[in-house]
């Protein structure tokens, strides 16, 4: 595996079909499962790992996110990348960027009040890596469920010829949604946790008994969270899995989303739905049958 620090060296070891892997470092299972499903689609796998200053607010965790680029470098070497984009912050913004990128509505709700100014980092720093690697595929995890959405919007909205793929989100052996975050939880945080997954597995099968009311659904994890110590909850809706739009009822595709303050550690986790004929199927991820790297259960 190459690691490169700027887009001309990166661009100079593609071959063939590309398949991008956009991260901020720190893997875990979640990242290695990309970067495998890469693997089996294309002739170049490339993983970026930058830590983009743009979608970090003010009293967000920029200086603390944790960083290993030896630690990285390994695991994706293992996992079947052939190139590691590490570029510095020179690199991704050589000067102050005047131009930004907002994704307009679907980013009003969920995430988008509680941390302004996020989605548009993201959507501007994937611009750059869309333009300046060429890749002709773009894999992104389901976790990040509002993320998804309005990446693939931005590809269709600005014509890049690239397609953005979603993977199941991939959870530590108790159900707990992989995050590099995770490592800031105690061991009792960490247990309280495991409310967010709880109440979306339970409102999953309330579904498939037939409960349809959005209320109803979102009701579920949030009794779920309220009864468990440690957890504030931030927002639990169901919406639209393309416009990102609350809905009412459970009526077409979708995914019902939970955001919760753990101590001081934001966790996000979802659920998604798909309606195919009238009939019913949801998706919570993967589980792992061992312990996570990130030291978990």
């Amino acid at each position: 595996m190459n690691i490169v620090t700027t887009f001309e060296e990166a661009r100079a070891a593609r071959r063939g079909v590309v398949a991008l892997v956009p991260t901020m470092g720190y893997f875990h299972e979640g990242h290695l499962s990309l970067i495998r499903s890469a693997r089996t689609g294309a002739d170049t796998v490339l993983v970026s790992l930058f830590v983009n200053p743009l979608q970090f607010g003010e009293d967000e965790d920029l200086d603390r996110y944790p960083r290993d680029l030896d630690r990285d470098a390994s695991l994706a070497d293992d996992a079947g990348a052939d190139v590691l984009f590490a570029p510095p912050v020179e690199t991704m913004y050589p000067v102050d960027p005047a131009t930004r990128v907002t994704v307009g509505s679907l980013t009003d709700h969920l995430c988008g009040p509680y941390r302004p100014g996020h989605f548009e980092g993201v959507a501007t720093v994937v611009v750059k890596l869309f333009a300046g690697l060429q890749p002709d595929l773009a894999l992104f995890g389901r976790k990040d469920a509002q993320q998804l959405a309005m990446l693939r919007r931005l590809a269709v909205d600005l014509s890049f010829p690239v397609r953005v793929i979603g993977r199941p989100i991939v959870r530590e052996r108790d159900g707990l949604a992989l995050s590099s975050r995770n490592v800031y939880l105690s061991a009792d945080q960490r247990r309280s946790a495991l409310a967010l997954s709880r109440g979306l597995a339970r409102s999953a099968m309330a579904a498939l008994d037939g409960e349809r009311s959005a209320t109803a659904l979102e009701s579920i994890v949030e009794t779920e969270c309220d009864q468990t110590p440690g957890v504030d909850m931030q927002y639990v809706q169901l919406v639209d899995a393309q416009t990102v739009q609350p809905i009412p009822e459970l009526d077409r595709d979708a995914f019902l989303a939970v955001a919760a303050l753990v101590g001081t550690t934001r966790l996000i986790d979802n659920v998604h739905f798909w309606l195919d004929e009238g009939k019913l199927t949801y998706e919570l991820g993967e589980r792992l049958d061992r312990a996570t790297i990130l030291g978990g259960n």
